[in-house]
């Protein structure tokens, strides 16, 4: 069965800079595309970053571009999400998240596994 695991998030200032991890597990994925994801509470969960497993495009939100970069080692089969320049309103639970054959995935609709988050806090 599939697996997602996140890991790599943490308490830290506002400027810190982080790298989040989510380790695949469970199928091949390189036809898929993965995503990350953020939920702060009180509030929708957003779309943050995507990844083609495949070709190595990526596509990333308004939020979050210049600051956020997505990556993957397919040898590890692990997708890293590093977060630079952190703000308190980056301060949330990041999900992980694989959508089979869409690009460029950036609605929740689209994901077919989830992990199961870790949270990151920034403050100021």
């Amino acid at each position: 069965q599939v697996q997602l695991v996140e890991s790599g998030g943490g308490l830290v200032q506002a400027g810190d800079s982080l790298r989040l991890s989510c380790a695949a597990s469970g199928r091949t994925f390189s036809s898929y595309a993965m995503g990350w994801f953020r939920q702060a509470p009180g509030n929708e969960r957003e779309f943050v970053a995507s990844i083609m497993w495949g070709d190595g495009s990526t596509y990333y939100s308004d939020s979050v571009k210049g600051r956020f970069t997505i990556s993957r080692d397919n040898a590890k089969n692990t997708v890293y999400l590093h977060v630079n320049s952190l703000k308190p309103e980056d301060t949330a639970v990041y999900y992980c998240a694989a959508a089979r054959s869409r690009w460029p995935a950036r609605l929740r609709v689209d994901y077919n596994y989830w992990g199961q988050g870790t949270q990151v806090t920034v403050s100021s």
